[in-house]
């Protein structure tokens, strides 16, 4: 199984938000087609047609969890949802 699909599902069941690598996430929106900007510890990242904005922080090495959160909603509001 690919690294990018075995961390979408980690994202999209909910049940590890508070365990879900930040390089990893980060990776899995920028092969998403998001835009990555960072200002200070913030990672903006858009993306053309998509109103929502992610902004990540670090929590040591994970991301946190109420931003994986955001994520995921994100994902499966704008049906970003990769079947692989």
């Amino acid at each position: 199984m690919a690294k990018k699909t075995r961390i979408m599902q980690k994202v999209l069941s909910g049940r590890a938000d508070s365990n879900i690598p930040f390089a990893n996430l980060l990776s899995l929106l920028k092969s998403l087609g998001f835009d990555h900007r960072q200002s200070g510890s913030h990672h903006i990242l858009t993306k053309s047609g998509i109103r929502d904005r992610i902004n990540l922080q670090e929590d040591g090495t994970h991301a946190k969890a109420y931003q994986v959160r955001q994520v995921r909603k994100t994902l499966i509001t704008n049906q970003l949802i990769s079947n692989e």
